[in-house]
């Protein structure tokens, strides 16, 4: 019984469990009952892991859907299962995830994510969630814990912004609400609600409003951030509005080099959270801000000049060479996607010139020798295609590492290597340097 806990705590709560089983054949198996207020709060990948009574079970369920070419390298599944829940402590990490890294530490063996199948274990070695309201009613129940927050969010949003002590209607031009702490602490029916206050852009103001995510609340703040240093500088920046529409290349991207100016100068981490912090941030990039958005305005201007020399090359030779068009353009796609001036981080927005006229080169070299260019790109591919994958599996799950994003910017400078070794690169990078950090990076 010891493995079969009551209750589960996730952070200041916890939730009562109750457990269904037929002799010598599990029905239900774990029934979490979560309070609809808290059902926003509940980590789904923490739930993954369920009880310590049935981990092993669920591990060796999910070891066995793997493809038999790798799995039998784990060796007995029913040891290897036991190991892992010895050495792995149950974490807010999905459960593939962790025996991902499990394997690739353990036994040097690469296992794609998307080769375990969660949904084909037995339902009873997947969580069943039944969601109460204040009455004890149940309001759901099923084993979809996104499913069910997406049905009744909302809702559970309403409540933790009811019970938390601020005014949703109030509009701000100004820092003028106050102070305000990095977590709220509601306590509610014995309850605890955990909020994140952050200031919400509302277009001529700000909101103040509680989010149930840190990085949901973070997210909204730099934006209310930079509504309220928009209004505090807003004759400037009507002034540098006028001044960048008279230059073609940069006009369309005009509120894009304001918004990347004002993020560069203003939004720096920690963001602010006191009406002193927020005072001092301001008169700290009072003299930088027009200088700065002057030099995030020339550096558009030339990648925007980048950008249509290459994109009037890949239109000569996209009939003859489909196949490194189609990479280039998703290259393109990548590198300048909408609002790209404003989410490019300076220290690479000064490299996307030079990493747009290495593509712009490499076509140039690809008439004279297509094959070198089909084994340079088989080479890249071998580095990318996976990075893709793990950089997709990382942002579902809302976690990508300093690491990961790095490695990302790495592979732009193997393409400058590979097809325009003349450009220099400011780091040495090469398909094996890289080959030997993504077994790193990875895990």
């Amino acid at each position: 019984t010891a493995n079969f806990p009551p209750q589960l705590e996730l952070g200041p709560n916890r939730f009562a469990l109750d457990y269904h089983f037929e002799p010598g054949s599990p029905r239900d198996g774990v029934t979490m009952t979560v309070p609809l207020a808290l059902l926003n709060q509940l980590p789904i990948n923490r739930t993954e892991w369920l009880v310590p009574g049935l981990l092993k079970e669920k591990v060796r369920a999910l070891a066995k859907g793997i493809p038999q070419r790798l799995r039998h390298k784990l060796g007995a599944l029913d040891e290897f299962a036991e190991r892992f829940a010895c050495a792995i402590n149950p974490s807010d990490t999905p459960l593939a995830t962790a025996i991902t890294r499990y394997i690739r530490a353990e036994f040097n063996l690469d296992v794609p994510q998307d080769a375990f199948r969660p949904d084909s274990v037995p339902p009873h070695l997947r969580m069943n969630f039944r969601v109460v309201d204040d009455s004890g009613r149940q309001r759901a129940l099923g084993r979809d814990l996104a499913g069910i927050q997406r049905e009744l969010g909302d809702e559970a949003k309403t409540l933790l912004q009811h019970e938390a002590p601020v005014d949703e209607g109030a509009r701000y031009t100004g820092w003028t609400m106050g102070d305000l702490p990095e977590i709220m602490e509601i306590q509610r029916g014995g309850q605890t609600l955990v909020g994140y206050p952050a200031l919400v852009d509302a277009g001529d103001a700000v909101t103040l409003q509680v989010f149930e995510s840190p990085d949901k609340a973070r997210a909204m703040h730099a934006e209310g951030v930079r509504r309220l240093v928009a209004i505090a500088f807003r004759d400037r920046i009507r002034d540098l509005e006028r001044t960048l529409a008279k230059d073609l290349s940069v006009a369309p991207l005009k509120d894009d080099v304001i918004g990347a100016a004002l993020a560069r100068v203003f939004l720096a981490d920690p963001l602010p959270m006191t009406a002193a912090e927020f005072a001092k941030r301001v008169e700290e990039g009072r003299s930088r801000f027009t200088l700065i958005a002057q030099e995030i305005a020339r550096s558009a201007a030339s990648i925007q000049a980048e950008r249509l020399a290459l994109e009037k090359k890949l239109k000569g030779v996209e009939r003859s060479f489909p196949q490194p068009v189609a990479d280039i353009r998703a290259q393109l796609a990548r590198l300048l996607a909408p609002g790209w001036l404003a989410h490019t981080p300076w220290e690479r927005l000064q490299h996307l010139p030079r990493y747009l006229k290495a593509a712009a080169m490499r076509l140039e070299k690809l008439r004279a020798d297509p094959q070198r260019d089909a084994r340079l790109a088989a080479d890249l591919a071998a580095l990318e295609q996976p990075f893709r994958r793990e950089l997709g599996l990382r942002l579902k799950n809302g976690a990508v590492s300093a690491e990961l994003e790095q490695f990302g910017w790495l592979l732009e400078e193997l393409r400058v290597s590979l097809y325009a070794q003349e450009l220099k690169t400011p780091v040495q990078v090469s398909v094996k340097r890289l080959s030997k950090l993504w077994q790193t990076v990875r895990r």
